[in-house]
Parts: C-alpha cells; structure tokens; sequence
C-alpha cells in the first residue's frame, strides 16, 4: 500500500501544488489532508472509477491525462471530457459516479477517501467553500465550452483544441529555442479528438492536414505536434 503523505514538505515539492486546491490551503488544512492522502499511480488505460458504482475516491491530478466517459445506450463511448494536471476529480457528498474515469496517459494521483475528505470539509468551512469555488469555475468553462464547440466550424475546433493543448503542455513542451515553435504531445488519438470535438475522424484529419500544408503547424510523429505559427493558430480558431 502507498503510503501516506505525511508532511507538508511533500506538498510543498508538488508540481501542481500552485494550481491545485491545495495550494490555497492553509498549513493546518494542508496537514488535515495529509493524514488521508496517498500517492497513486495509474497505467494508461487503468479506470480510476465507473459510472454508476459508490463514489469512494476524490483527489487531484499531478501528472498525465484522464477522460470522463460516458456510456449511452448504443454502447458507444462518449468522452464528455478530460481532466488535467492540478484538476479535481470525485464526488464529495455524492452517492454514486456520474462518469467512468479512465487514464489516458500513464498518470500519478493524489488521492483521499471520500468519507475521511468530507470530514475534513466538516471541519474546515474555508476548505469547503474553495472546492465549491473551483467545482462552479469548472462547471462554467465546460458550459463555456459546450457554448463555444455547437457554434464553431471544424476548422475552429480543431484550431482551438490545438491551442489548447499547446497552453496546458506547458513545461512539458519542447522548444528547441526559447520562444520558438512548441512541440508536444496530444493526450489522445484522432479518434478521441473526434469524440470530444463532435466530429468524425476523417474530418479531424483533413483539418490536421489542412493546417499543416499551410505551414501552421507540423507532426513529426503520430501523437506530436509542432505549432509553427500559434499567431496563424489562434486566427483559425477566431474565424475559419
């Protein structure tokens, strides 16, 4: 078994701690969580939970890439989206999983059980209200971004999804000089981006292949992609 974080200094080395909910804690909520948290690590691949079973976990992400899926009647997977480094993910005061979570990466977690976490938010209001905080920003940027995705053309959400992904590879990326073209990794295959963006895999391809005859960008690799142009980029993305 992982064992428990049990010093602040762990959370202080984290390289999500800025962003996460931790690192708008206190040191005494900090130390209230390092009580019940372990340290997890997930294959790429390896579901987390399943719809539909006891929500029993919560935690936030400290590397990799997760979808929410859900699975319609037809039997179809549906990517209803995806959760990052320093996301928060589980159901606090819920009772069972809206969505199946799934590493789409290989992944390390910060996990706490969900009855010893609403514990703690019993007793730290503070701790509370912040999660209520992040959970309502999360819930308008998905809103946003349902929004955003019904009135865009294919060129459009092709575009920004590139732009989004470039934004949050962030260290990961690689610059072979500094302020030079980006090349990173996408967290998932054609197929995925065409469940996500609503859109066939055909069209997320032509439009991948569209960008980079016009120089726009390159792929050197299945999976890697090297924004050339992220002026030409965020252009597309406005206005196809």
């Amino acid at each position: 078994m992982t064992p428990p974080l049990t010093c602040t200094a762990i959370c202080a080395d984290c390289a999500v701690r800025d962003r996460a909910l931790c690192g708008s804690l206190d040191d005494r909520e900090l130390r209230a969580l390092n009580a019940l948290g372990q340290r997890r690590r997930v294959a790429a691949g390896q579901a987390v939970a399943w719809a539909g079973d006891e929500a029993i976990l919560c935690g936030n992400i400290l590397s990799g890439t997760l979808k929410l899926v859900a699975g319609p009647a037809d039997g179809r997977e549906q990517i209803v989206g995806l959760l990052y480094p320093a996301d928060f993910f589980g159901q606090p005061f819920g009772g069972q999983t809206d969505f199946t979570i799934v590493a789409l990466s290989d992944a390390e977690l910060c996990v706490f059980p969900r009855a010893g976490f609403e514990r703690v938010l019993d007793d730290h209001p503070r701790m509370e209200r912040l999660l209520l905080e992040r959970t309502a920003a999360s819930l308008r940027e998905a809103r946003r971004q349902m929004l955003v995705l019904a009135r865009q053309s294919a060129a459009e959400k092709v575009a920004g999804f590139l732009l989004d992904m470039a934004a949050r590879a962030g260290d990961g990326g690689c610059c072979a000089v500094p302020g030079g073209p980006l090349t990173f990794d996408l967290p998932l295959t054609r197929g995925q981006i065409a469940d996500v963006l609503g859109m066939t895999i055909e069209t997320v391809s032509r439009q991948l292949t569209r960008l980079k005859n016009a120089g726009t960008i390159a792929l050197p690799g299945p999976r890697a992609v090297t924004i050339r142009d992220a002026a030409a980029l965020a252009a597309r993305a406005e206005a196809a």
